[in-house]
């Protein structure tokens, strides 16, 4: 497993395609997904899985939703709607939502952020590409309606999963020289 996590890479998104995880592989990533730290069990997240005929009809009603926009606007939206929506086999949009009381907003927000990257370490664990990604979809008002997400919810994260060929080169990783200190008493 610590292999896996020191050499795991988000997968291209242009790089995904079928076959996605099946019904039953899919719920084992979403269950894996919900164990994570949840600091009064309230559960400040929740999915919505789109796959199948579904993308191509969510894009489409999407890109509708869109037809006050300017069109240079309204264009490049299309394009990134259908590049997000209908390449993927597999989508999981992972909504936040914070539950009013004691337990910080900041710790749920995170909360839902582990989520998201549980479930993309369950499926590279399992040998699928995923790819996190945000964007127009997880912050226009057009899309959270589209979506159905309330007006107390956000988008944490939009998963993408799917089979991939494709090995992306790693990227620069940060010097832990750089970002690592240990605290001391007598520092002050």
């Amino acid at each position: 497993m610590l292999a896996f996590l020191e050499s795991r890479r988000s997968a291209a998104t242009a790089t995904l395609r079928e076959p996605g995880p099946s019904e039953a592989g899919l719920r084992r990533f979403l269950a894996i997904a919900a164990r994570v730290p949840d600091h009064g069990a309230l559960t400040p997240w929740r999915f919505i899985v789109v796959r199948g005929e579904a993308r191509n009809t969510l894009s489409r009603h999407m890109i509708d939703a869109l037809a006050s926009a300017p069109p240079e606007d309204r264009l490049l939206a299309e394009q990134k709607i259908k590049k997000v929506f209908t390449i993927a086999p597999v989508i999981v949009i992972v909504v936040s939502r914070i539950v009013a009381g004691d337990i910080p907003a900041v710790e749920q927000t995170l909360s839902a952020g582990a989520a998201c990257m549980n479930l993309v370490t369950a499926a590279g664990a399992a040998g699928f590409g995923a790819n996190w990604i945000t964007g127009w979809a997880a912050y226009h008002p057009v899309a959270h309606a589209a979506l159905q997400i309330g007006p107390e919810e956000s988008v944490a994260g939009i998963i993408l999963l799917g089979t991939t060929d494709s090995t992306q080169p790693d990227r620069a990783r940060p010097d832990l020289d750089t970002i690592v200190s240990y605290w001391n008493p007598d520092m002050n």
